[in-house]
């Protein structure tokens, strides 16, 4: 029999939050904000098929491509059940500066992030034909006369375009961007010398490096990379803050519980030790991640503002 007492109590105790060992109580949804069949896509399926035994529930992805992602981003900052979470990546801290109307979230207010699944390094390369065999030969290149230097880019407002245009900023240079629809419709003309540069991923480049028909200049990041370990960063080339990492991760909305939140982390940080898992994952051309979820939440926004701050300053908008 329930008192009176009790009864008062009980609305008190029934809107207290799920622990985290009582979540999930459905199935979890993972929205990617991109086509089925791409990287972001493909690393999450494989979280999803680590998570789910472990969780006792499915694990969903849900693939809401459009708008440079603003479409699946702003579904997923607008989730409200406790059971959904974004896989996201640097462009979500890069396209809301691009927009000439405001996006309908708050990348930084509206998700918490909750760890790095991988990195994929960028690498300035220039065709094997080139003149150009460092860093300060590009720069005394690119100051030879005005837009001396054409570099290809993936499109507009895209990683590798703001790593051209990051490059201008450190250096003084007016280095031209000329815009393609993805890394494999330029590199023909990359190849050829049509354009001098690019700055593009590790992935992309490796086999033609390899191959004697691309030479590295410098990585954009901050170690050199084991399959480049005679190319210098850009820090050892003398130009300082030219780190570009295109980064992927797991976020959640910010209405999802703590508790939830916390066992999330918890486990994407367990799964990203599994050597098979981090293994499976180079094979997509990504740099596994520890999932440090202390590391991404002071990454996160420092990469939104300094993005935002290289996008207004070069005056860069989508097309």
């Amino acid at each position: 029999m329930i008192t009176r007492r009790a009864a008062f109590c009980l609305p008190a105790l029934l809107a207290l939050p799920a622990r985290a060992a009582d979540w999930p109580l459905r199935p979890v949804r993972i929205i990617v904000p991109f086509a089925a069949g791409g990287p972001a896509d493909g690393l999450a399926r494989m979280l999803a098929e680590v998570f789910a035994p472990r969780l006792g529930q499915p694990v969903v992805v849900e693939n809401r491509a459009g708008a440079g992602g603003i479409i699946g981003t702003g579904a997923a900052a607008a989730a409200a059940d406790g059971h959904t979470l974004l896989f996201g990546s640097v462009s979500m801290t890069i396209v809301p500066h691009l927009q000439a109307q405001p996006v309908p979230y708050d990348v930084v207010r509206d998700f918490v992030p909750l760890g790095l699944v991988g990195s994929t390094p960028f690498v300035a390369v220039v065709p094997a034909s080139s003149p150009i065999r460092d860093v300060a030969g590009l720069v005394a290149a690119a100051k030879a006369g005005p837009r001396a230097i054409t570099a290809a880019n993936s499109g507009n407002g895209t990683l590798s375009h703001l790593a051209t245009e990051l490059f201008n900023a450190r250096t003084g240079t007016a280095i031209e961007s000329v815009a393609y629809r993805g890394e494999g419709v330029l590199m023909p003309d990359l190849l050829n010398g049509t354009v001098a540069l690019g700055f593009l991923t590790l992935s992309t480049v490796l086999p033609h490096i390899r191959a004697g028909r691309l030479r590295a200049l410098a990585v954009a990041g901050p170690a050199r990379l084991a399959g480049l370990p005679e190319t210098p960063t850009f820090a050892e080339a003398d130009v300082a803050g030219l780190e570009v990492d295109g980064w992927q991760a797991l976020l959640a909305p910010r209405a999802t519980p703590a508790a939830s939140v916390e066992r999330m982390a918890a486990l994407l940080q367990e799964a990203m030790a599994d050597p098979a898992l981090r293994e499976r994952i180079a094979g997509f051309g990504v740099l596994p991640a520890s999932a440090d979820r202390a590391a991404f939440a002071a990454l996160f926004p420092e990469e939104f503002r300094r993005w935002g701050d290289l996008v207004r300053s070069r005056g860069i908008r989508a097309e």
